[in-house]
């Protein structure tokens, strides 16, 4: 029979083992580029598709994601999103599965304008937008706070089904943006003062232990792209 002092070293081993967090990895990339994008008109849920431009930029990121060990992409339903990821599936040969959470925010009154056009059509709107206002849903829109809160239990829900494993997902510069608050402790309202790339792959690390959350690993990497792919444009969504 076991003795006592052995029963607790099997007790605190087993404990320990127990205790190792597993660690999701996300790949979190934003679709290539639109017609819109290159014109800073808001897209929102609109359903702009690529342009030359944005298909190139999406067969470059399937290139560059080549080598990674992905068994599952996920993407936005939304056309520009999809058709990025369709072209990495194809490549990467792994199946691909639309997630309505991972679509961009719905903007409301913004949809279909630029910045300036909408200073001149919805004064108020493009104050609170300026603001940042995480409460203010632009018409029949989200508000930055719903929107934000709808992507995290997106986010949660795909990493507890696939715990351990290294996923890929395909949306939208405004989720990005969430994502990339949560994990550097940034506010909704603080200004983003950090680029957003087009075709940007962005690395981030999610914890089975609760108190660890996402952890940014990597952000904006454009090295899978050609120069002529690079466009120094902030392009909004």
């Amino acid at each position: 029979m076991p003795k006592i002092a052995e029963l607790a070293t099997f007790r605190t081993t087993a404990s320990r083992l127990n205790a190792v967090e597993i660690r999701t990895r996300l790949c979190i990339i934003r679709h290539g580029e639109t017609d819109w994008n290159a014109q800073k008109r808001i897209q929102g849920h609109l359903d702009i598709p690529l342009n030359e431009i944005g298909l190139r930029q999406a067969h470059a990121i399937a290139d560059g994601l080549a080598e990674c060990a992905f068994r599952n992409i996920y993407s936005s339903d939304l056309r520009r999103a999809w058709q990025t990821a369709k072209i990495a599936a194809a490549r990467l040969d792994i199946p691909l599965r639309p997630h309505e959470g991972l679509r961009e925010r719905h903007s409301g009154v913004l949809e279909g304008r630029t910045v300036e056009e909408l200073s001149q059509s919805h004064p108020e709107a493009h104050a609170r937008f300026l603001d940042r206002d995480p409460d203010y849903p632009f018409g029949p829109g989200e508000t930055m706070r719903t929107f934000s809160a709808r992507v995290l239990a997106a986010v949660e829900k795909l990493v507890a089904a696939h715990a351990g494993e290294t996923l890929l997902l395909v949306t939208h510069g405004g989720v990005l943006d969430v994502v990339y608050r949560v994990a550097t402790g940034r506010s909704l309202n603080a200004p983003r003062d950090y680029p957003n790339p087009n075709a940007g792959i962005n690395w981030f690390e999610h914890g089975s232990d609760a108190s660890s959350g996402i952890r940014l690993v990597a952000w904006g990497e454009e090295y899978h792209l050609d120069p002529d792919l690079h466009r120094d444009l902030d392009h909004p969504e």
